[in-house]
C-alpha cells in the first residue's frame, strides 16, 4: 500500500483499531444471526483460483441453514455476479486500496458489516492486509478465522491478530494457493474428505479459434519486453493462419498499440485491449486454441476454461499461484529462467532501470517461449 495522505490513513487506523473495539463491546450484548461472511479482498486472479471453495463452503453440513455473503474487490465483481451468486447471499463489494486514505468510507462500510450481525467471518488470504483485517475487527463476529502469517507486517500484526477468535497455522510443506484453500477450509469445516479443486468456469466452448496473447499485467516490470512479444506475433503470422487476439485491460491499450503499429498491414491481428469486460474476455478465451501472457489473472482464467496457455513466469511468487500442484493436471506450460533468489515476494535486489523488466523476466529467452508455442500449438495442427 502507497500512502499518500498521511492524516486521513492516521484516521483510517483510527477506526480500525478503536472503533472496532466499540463495535466488539456492543457485540457482545446481542445474540448474533445465522449468517456467515467470507472477506477475499485481493486482485481477479486470486478470486478465479478461490472461488470453487464458495461450492465447499455453502454445502458443508456445518454451515447448513446460514447466510453466506462475501466481501469482496470490486475488480472481480463481473465473475462473482455471473458465476456464484447462486453460492452467495450478498456479494458486497469495494475497493480496498483507496479505503486506506478514507477513513469515512471505511466507516460506513465496517458499521454495514456490524449491523450485518455475522456469527462467522472467514478470512480465507494467507497474505493479510492491514484493510482486510480492520474489516473482520469492525464485523465483530462472534468467531472469526483467517491464517497466521508470520510475514505479515510487524507493526500491525500483534494488533490485528486480536480481531480473530482462531489464527491457523500453515504447514511449511504447502506453499501453492490452491492448497492453502484446501486446508484452510479442511481445518474450517472439520473434514478431511473435501478434495483440491482447481480453477473451473461453467462456460460453453462453442468453437476453438484464435491465439490469446496478452502481454501486460499489475505491475510492468514483471512483464516479458514488448518487442519480444512482438517477435513471437511475427512469427505466428509466418507459421499459422489462425487469427492472433492481442488483449488486456485499460492499462494495456499502449502496449497493444505499440504490437499493432509494428506489424505489417494487414496482418491477421487483432486488438481486443480495453474493449473487453471480464465475462467477455472469459468467453473469448474459453473459445481460443491457446493463451500466451506473463503472470496474471488470464493465466488461472484459462486454466478455468481448460484452454492451453503458455505463462512466462518470473520468481516473485513462484510455485505460489504457478505452475500449478501436479495433482491440477490442466495444460499450462510455465517458461521461467530460474535464479537463487526466487521467491523475493517481488523485493528484487537488482537495480534496474524503471522500465526494465526485472532480471528473472529479462532472462527469459524468445528461443524458450517460442519452443513451447510450437509444442503448444503442433497437436492441433497449426503449424
Amino acid at each position: 500500500m502507497a500512502i499518500k495522505n498521511r492524516n486521513k490513513f492516521r484516521l483510517t487506523r483510527f477506526v480500525i483499531f478503536k472503533v472496532s473495539r466499540i463495535f466488539k463491546i456492543l457485540s457482545s450484548i446481542r445474540t448474533s444471526e445465522r449468517r456467515l461472511l467470507v472477506i477475499k479482498l485481493d486482485a481477479i486472479g486470486d478470486y478465479v483460483l478461490f472461488r470453487n471453495y464458495l461450492e465447499v463452503l455453502t454445502s458443508a453440513n456445518k454451515y447448513k441453514g446460514y447466510k453466506i455473503d462475501v466481501l469482496g474487490n470490486i475488480q472481480w465483481k463481473d465473475i462473482a455476479v455471473k458465476f456464484d451468486s447462486k453460492h452467495v447471499s450478498e456479494f458486497i463489494f469495494t475497493d480496498a486500496e483507496n479505503l486506506y486514505e478514507k477513513p469515512i468510507h471505511t466507516l460506513k462500510l465496517g458499521y454495514k458489516l456490524f449491523k450485518k450481525n455475522y456469527e462467522v467471518v472467514l478470512q480465507p488470504t494467507y497474505s493479510r492486509t492491514l484493510i482486510a483485517n480492520g474489516l473482520c475487527g469492525l464485523a465483530a463476529a462472534k468467531e472469526s478465522i483467517a491464517y497466521n502469517n508470520p510475514t505479515e507486517k510487524r507493526k500491525y500484526k500483534k494488533r490485528t491478530d486480536k480481531f480473530y477468535t482462531s489464527l491457523l497455522t500453515l504447514p511449511e510443506t504447502i506453499f501453492h494457493e490452491l492448497e492453502r484453500h484446501l486446508y484452510f477450509f479442511k481445518q474450517v469445516l472439520d473434514d478431511e474428505s473435501i478434495q483440491l479443486k482447481g480453477p473451473l468456469f461453467p462456460v460453453s466452448k462453442t468453437e476453438s479459434k484464435g491465439i490469446v496473447l496478452f502481454p501486460g499485467s499489475s505491475f510492468h516490470k514483471r512483464n516479458w519486453e514488448k518487442k519480444r512479444f512482438l517477435e513471437i506475433i511475427k512469427r505466428l503470422l509466418l507459421h499459422t493462419s489462425e487469427p492472433i487476439i492481442i488483449a488486456g485491460g485499460p492499462l494495456e491499450t499502449e502496449l497493444a498499440s505499440y504490437l499493432i503499429d509494428n506489424l505489417p498491414e494487414g496482418s491477421n491481428v487483432i486488438n481486443k485491449a480495453g474493449k473487453l469486460g471480464l465475462v467477455d474476455f472469459i468467453s473469448m478465451v474459453a473459445n481460443s486454441k491457446l493463451l500466451i501472457t506473463n503472470e496474471t489473472s488470464a493465466v488461472h482464467i484459462a486454466a478455468s476454461c481448460q484452454t492451453k496457455s503458455i505463462c512466462i513466469l518470473g520468481g516473485g511468487h513462484f510455485n505460489r499461484f504457478t505452475p500449478y500442484p501436479e495433482a491440477i493436471n490442466y495444460e499450462l506450460s510455465c517458461v521461467y529462467y530460474e535464479m537463487p533468489c526466487f521467491n523475493c515476494d517481488w523485493v528484487c535486489k537488482f537495480i534496474t532501470e524503471p522500465d526494465d523488466p526485472f532480471p528473472c523476466i529479462s532472462n527469459i529467452d524468445i528461443e524458450n517461449v517460442w519452443s513451447e508455442v510450437v509444442q503448444a500449438i503442433y497437436s492441433d495442427k497449426l503449424l
